[in-house]
């Protein structure tokens, strides 16, 4: 797609500069847009790219990607919903601000939202740098899921040409709509998983503060949530003990409320969405 053009907002955040530095690498031609003058220091001493002012940027281009946060994804697509030319395709890198409407009413624009998995935990990459690349985008293959919120069907090839570039290497790629990307974010992946992660650090400083040597608890504690999530998550064969099976019968509903599997309610993503944006 060498004579594809992108303006991408954010471009010296710390979203912006992983997008800048795959972009770079890659055959699309992007103009980079930061109003931050550390961010676009940032471009200048890391990555040689100078900014432009967000008309320049937007004067022609096919793709406009919004690496911004979350609560100011409604106020900057609004300044620049006059800029945007019909059949552009605008791309989103969070379901959060699309879900909630916070995009303009244009029919005549392409949406696209895309995000991706990360690498996962089970990460048998070659090489020392790929292994320690948790967050994906540098060295380590990683999934990504994408959704055409609105737009001619060719957008979507184009979208997802855009997100296998923007967080290269790429391990699979998903469709689905918006509302299962919030499912998966904020939904399963922040609600569920971070706030399960979070508590299990408050058990690990509970027993530390109950005697037991902090970098003891930790091994221990990282050591089972591997082979217990290897086998959870059917990484590999293998069956708990008696005793570990009645632990979790009993603890669920110690550490769990009956009706938890509530917080996929749309209702409730929507208000998770809400405090977001």
């Amino acid at each position: 797609m060498t004579n594809t053009t992108i303006a991408l907002f954010g471009a010296g955040g710390k979203m912006g500069m992983r997008l800048s530095r795959n972009l770079q690498m890659s055959s699309f031609l992007t103009r980079h847009v930061e109003v931050s003058p550390a961010g676009q220091d940032r471009l200048q001493a890391e990555l040689g790219i100078r900014c432009v002012a967000a008309a320049e940027a937007l004067e022609g281009a096919d793709v406009v990607i919004l690496a911004l946060p979350d609560t100011l994804i409604g106020r900057i697509a609004a300044s620049i919903d006059a800029q945007l030319a019909a059949g552009t395709l605008v791309i989103l890198l969070d379901a959060a601000a699309p879900f909630a409407g916070h995009l303009p009413a244009r029919p005549d624009l392409s949406y696209f939202v895309t995000h991706p998995c990360h690498p996962s935990i089970f990460n048998n990459e070659p090489t020392l740098e790929a292994r320690l690349d948790r967050f994906g985008g540098l060295a380590a293959s990683q999934s990504i899921v994408s959704s055409l919120m609105q737009g001619p069907e060719e957008h979507y090839a184009l979208g997802e040409q855009v997100a296998r570039a923007i967080y290269a290497p790429i391990l699979r790629s998903y469709r689905m709509s918006v509302d299962q990307m919030a499912l998966l974010e904020p939904g399963l992946s922040e609600t569920v998983c971070a706030t399960l992660l979070a508590v299990m650090r408050d058990g690990m400083d509970e027993v530390v503060r109950r005697g037991i040597p902090r970098e003891a608890a930790r091994d221990f504690l990282l050591g089972h949530m591997n082979i217990l999530a290897a086998v959870i998550f059917d990484e590999i064969p293998g069956a708990f003990s008696d005793a570990c099976n009645k632990a979790i019968t009993f603890g669920k509903p110690r550490l769990m409320r009956d009706d938890w599997l509530g917080v996929f309610d749309k209702a409730e993503i929507a208000e998770s969405i809400k405090r977001i944006t």
